[in-house]
C-alpha cells in the first residue's frame, strides 16, 4: 500500500504543530509519516519561545538516508527558516524526488504570531522552493506575501494564486480562513486554469494551533495514496474540520487540535 511521506520540516515541543501535527495526520488518515526536522523549537499554545536550527546537512542526511531505505510517495515542507536550509532541501529534492509529489507549505509566522522564516529568506523560498510544488498551501497572508498584492476578497484569492502560480507552483491552495466572515472559502488554482473553491462554515474556535500544518501533511497523505489533487484537498479540509470541532481544549492560547478523531470516508 502506499501512503509513505516524508516530511521535512521543524519540531513543536507542545505537539500541536509541526512535525508532531505532521505525524498524526498522516498516521490518521492511514500513510507511513518519516521525517527529517529542519528545527527545534521551543513553544506552546501561547507563543514560539526558541528556536534551534539543524544544520542544512543534517537536514539533508536525515533526508536522504530515509529515502534510499523507506522511499517516499510524496514530500511535504513545513518550516524551512533560513537560506542554507531552504538552498539545501531544494538541492535534495531537485536530486532525489523526481516524479514524487511534493506539498510545500510555506510556513512563515506561527499561530500565535512568531516569525518562523528569517525576512532574507522570502526571496530564497519564492526562487527555489515554490518551482518545486506540486501544490502550494500558503494562508492569506503568506500569500500576500508571495504575491505582492493585498488580498480582501475570493476574486483577490484567485488573482494571487495565479501570480504565485506563475513562479512555477504546478497549483496553489490559498487557505481563507483568515479572512472575516462566517464561512472558510479555500481557493485551489492549477496551471491547467481550473480554479476550485471549497467552503465551508466557520467553526468558532480558538484551537487551530497547527491547522496549516495538518492540512498540508494530509493533502500530502491523499497525493502519496494516489488520491487525485482535489479529492486529497477534500478529505484534508474534513479532517482538519473535524480535527477543530473535536479539538480537546489544552492550553491557555490557540490549542491543539485532536488529530486522533475517527476518519470515515
Amino acid at each position: 500500500m502506499k501512503g509513505r511521506v516524508l516530511i521535512i520540516a521543524g519540531s513543536d515541543c507542545s505537539g500541536g504543530a509541526g512535525i508532531q501535527a505532521d505525524i498524526k495526520s498522516v498516521t490518521a488518515l492511514g500513510g507511513y509519516a518519516a521525517t527529517a526536522i529542519t528545527a527545534l523549537t521551543v513553544q506552546n499554545t501561547t507563543g514560539v519561545f526558541d528556536v534551534l536550527g539543524v544544520s542544512p546537512e543534517m537536514i539533508v542526511h536525515q533526508a536522504t538516508v530515509t529515502i534510499d531505505d523507506i522511499g517516499a510517495d510524496a514530500i511535504k515542507t513545513g518550516m524551512l527558516h533560513s537560506v542554507p536550509v531552504i538552498e539545501a532541501v531544494a538541492e535534495f529534492i531537485k536530486l532525489k524526488c523526481s516524479g514524487i509529489p511534493i506539498v510545500i507549505d510555506p510556513v512563515m509566522v506561527s499561530q500565535s504570531g512568531s516569525r518562523l522564516l528569517q525576512e532574507d529568506a522570502v526571496e530564497a523560498l519564492i526562487t527555489l522552493m515554490i518551482p518545486l510544488a506540486t501544490v502550494l498551501t500558503p494562508n492569506i497572508p503568506e500569500a500576500e506575501v508571495l504575491s505582492g498584492m493585498n488580498i480582501s476578497s475570493e476574486g483577490d484569492m484567485i488573482a494571487a494564486a495565479h501570480k504565485i502560480g506563475e513562479l512555477g507552483a504546478e497549483a496553489v491552495l490559498i487557505k481563507g480562513g483568515h479572512a472575516e466572515g462566517d464561512k472558510i472559502v479555500d481557493i485551489l488554482w492549477r496551471r491547467d486554469g481550473d480554479i476550485e473553491g471549497f467552503e465551508g462554515d466557520r467553526i468558532p474556535s480558538e484551537n487551530n494551533h497547527g491547522t496549516g500544518c495538518s492540512l498540508a501533511s494530509s493533502i500530502a497523505t491523499g497525493l502519496a495514496q494516489d488520491m487525485g489533487l482535489s479529492d486529497a484537498v477534500a478529505r484534508a479540509r474534513a479532517y482538519v474540520r473535524e480535527a477543530i470541532r473535536t479539538a480537546p481544549n489544552y492550553g491557555k492560547g490557540n490549542g491543539p487540535l485532536n488529530h486522533a478523531h475517527p476518519v470515515t470516508g
